[in-house]
């Protein structure tokens, strides 16, 4: 197991050395951490949970003109290059398919414990100060608006309308990052968001005052 993943950790090293700093190794490495703590509370296939949380964003949808399949391919592709069992390719391939969160806006078809882990562990590098940061890094990489007061949340997204949103960053507390605390599956994920969910607020309080404008409800 050691040699697979410090292949694999080389591996994602190499292939997001130009990635987007919302998304590059720095990120991976954080939610590799976060899913191996949780899983030594859950109990999780470790092999599964290591290589889904290594290659999750392998190659991110949003960065490949809307490609989905690429993310799950390449990492199958380099699964079967160094001989992982094909049981824990698939399931790997599986957690990259359905682990973020605008596949949660439209019909989930997959499910298990080692999902939970590693969707929770990247759902908590997206919120707290980490998750600020990251979301205005993206936001400046899409040269979006940071703000605009005339340009309200939008609520109940279909799946569709989310990928194709260019809304102002602020926006996206409200239309993701906010949402993410009562999205959590395990009790770990959950405690660990509580406490970044309250600084995200605790941060929009200030942002809004220093605007000079009222808060999104």
């Amino acid at each position: 197991m050691t040699q697979t993943i410090e292949l694999t950790i080389s591996f994602v090293k190499e292939k997001l050395e130009l990635a987007e700093a919302g998304h590059d190794w720095f990120h991976i490495d954080r939610v590799y951490k976060t899913a191996l703590k949780i899983n030594a509370e859950e109990g999780g296939d470790l092999m599964v949970v290591s290589l889904a949380a290594l290659l999750h964003d392998i190659a991110d949808s949003k960065f490949n003109d809307g490609d989905e399949e690429i993310g799950p391919r390449i990492a199958v592709g380099f699964l079967e290059s160094i001989s992982v069992d094909r049981r824990i390719i698939s399931h790997v391939r599986e957690i990259i398919k359905n682990l973020s969160f605008k596949v949660s806006l439209g019909k989930i078809e997959f499910s298990s414990k080692e999902l939970d882990i590693v969707q929770d562990a990247d759902r908590l590098d997206a919120i707290g100060a980490i998750g600020i940061a990251r979301a205005f890094t993206y936001g400046g990489y899409k040269n979006r608006v940071m703000y605009n007061p005339e340009v309200l949340p939008a609520n109940n997204q279909t799946k569709e309308a989310y990928k194709n949103s260019v809304a102002p960053t602020i926006n996206h507390f409200y239309e993701k990052l906010l949402l993410l605390k009562d999205l959590m599956k395990t009790e770990a994920g959950s405690r660990i968001a509580q406490k970044r969910h309250d600084f995200m607020l605790a941060y929009l309080e200030h942002f809004f005052e220093e605007a000079g404008q009222p808060m999104f409800s």
